[in-house]
């Protein structure tokens, strides 16, 4: 897009608009709402182009895989919505069951939506990933709210009671909000689950799932996801800066 006719048109189209803002305080209705209409599918075409842009050309690189990886580990993932853009980038007014992306899902029981959820791009200096996830809340008068994170086929190929499931979080809160990670690993008809604790305030989380203490059927095993879970969540917005998960062999004693 950097040739002579390119710019020509780029300048072209500019200087229509220009002209359209000058315009807009005295054209008839029907000619207005036309204008808006474009004016409107322009801004969308826009915005993702930003958002893909901004995403490549800000550190850290999109697709980045840099990643604190535990001694001994078989098995390492950053979820794609903290690894790359996703398009759209953000909604509003969640209802249940609302995916984002191919990987994630909002869940909860209020009776209407005041939840948003949108990507943010890490810039500081100590993020590895390159993109966050902010859920805002307003009232929020449901019992339960919570982020699915589906993990990929290779997080339970060759997992085995022996393991040890890790995840790493990275957590801005606006207040204390009690956060719990629960581990569910489905082999067969049964579904075997562990939950962890998160910290109230945010901050670095480390948590292991133990699969020594549950009845797992290593020969059935089909996936694997966690829930984020959030209590009472109300008046309150969480930025996950990071999300990572891997799994290691336990020690044998």
């Amino acid at each position: 897009m950097n040739g002579i006719l390119d710019k020509w048109r780029q300048r072209s189209a500019l200087q229509r608009w220009q002209s359209a803002l000058q315009q807009a305080q005295t054209l008839d209705l029907t000619t207005l709402r036309a204008m808006r209409s474009q004016a409107r599918q322009l801004r969308l075409a826009l915005d993702r182009v930003l958002h893909v842009a901004d995403g490549r050309l800000t550190l850290p690189m999109v697709g980045s895989d840099a990643i604190q990886r535990p001694l001994h580990s078989d098995w390492v993932c950053r979820p794609e919505i903290w690894r790359g853009p996703l398009s759209p980038p953000g909604k509003t007014s969640v209802d249940n069951k609302t995916t984002f992306g191919a990987e994630a899902a909002i869940f909860h029981d209020c009776p209407w939506s005041e939840v948003t959820i949108r990507q943010v791009r890490n810039t500081r200096e100590g993020d590895l990933a390159p993109f966050g996830l902010r859920l805002d809340v307003l009232g929020f008068e449901g019992s339960f709210l919570s982020l699915v994170l589906n993990l990929p086929d290779a997080a339970v190929e060759g997992l085995k009671r022996n393991h040890l499931v890790r995840l790493c979080a990275l957590v801005e809160a606006e207040r204390p909000v009690n956060m719990f990670a629960r581990l569910n690993v489905q082999h067969g008809p049964n579904t075997e689950q562990i939950t962890r604790g998160l910290p109230a305030e945010g901050g670095e989380a480390v948590v292991e799932f133990d699969l020594a203490y549950t009845n797992l059927n290593e020969k059935r095993v089909d996936r694997m996801w966690v829930d984020l879970m959030f209590e009472n969540p109300g008046m309150s917005q969480v930025t996950l800066r990071d999300i990572t998960f891997s799994r290691r062999p336990r020690a044998e004693v």
